[in-house]
C-alpha cells in the first residue's frame, strides 16, 4: 500500500486552460498524499476513489498542477514505471524524464527497470 498523508489540494491560484472535474480533483488530492521517494499504482488509488485504474491515469495524463500534484508517483501494476504525459515506452523522453525524477527522489529501481 503506498505511504499517503493527509493534504489537500490548493488549485485556485494556478491558472489551467479548461475546467479540473470534481473527478479529477479527487484523484488529484489522492495522488499529492504519495510522499517524495514512494509510489502507488493506478490500480491502488482506483481502489482508493472506488474507480478504475484507466480512468486515474485519464486524471493523470491531464494533470495541470504537476509537479505539485506528483503524477510521476504513480506507476503501473506490474511496478513499472508506466506512462508519462501521454506517452508510453522505455525509449519515450517523458518515459525517461519520469524515470530520472523517480529516482531523484530516491525511489530504487530493480534491475528488469520496475520499482
Amino acid at each position: 500500500k503506498p505511504a499517503m498523508t493527509a493534504t489537500k489540494i490548493n488549485t485556485s491560484p494556478m491558472s489551467t486552460t479548461r475546467k479540473v472535474t470534481t473527478y479529477e480533483e479527487r484523484v488529484y488530492d489522492l495522488c499529492k498524499r504519495i510522499p517524495a521517494g514512494k509510489v502507488a499504482t493506478y490500480g491502488e488509488l482506483a481502489r482508493a476513489l472506488n474507480s478504475s485504474p484507466r480512468a486515474v491515469g485519464q486524471a493523470m495524463r491531464r494533470n495541470p498542477f504537476a509537479p505539485e500534484v506528483p503524477c510521476h508517483r504513480v506507476i503501473a501494476a506490474d511496478r513499472r514505471i508506466g506512462g508519462f504525459s501521454g506517452e508510453w515506452g522505455e525509449e519515450s523522453d517523458k518515459v525517461q524524464k519520469k524515470r530520472r525524477m523517480l529516482a531523484a527522489e530516491g525511489v530504487p529501481f530493480e534491475g528488469d527497470g520496475s520499482v
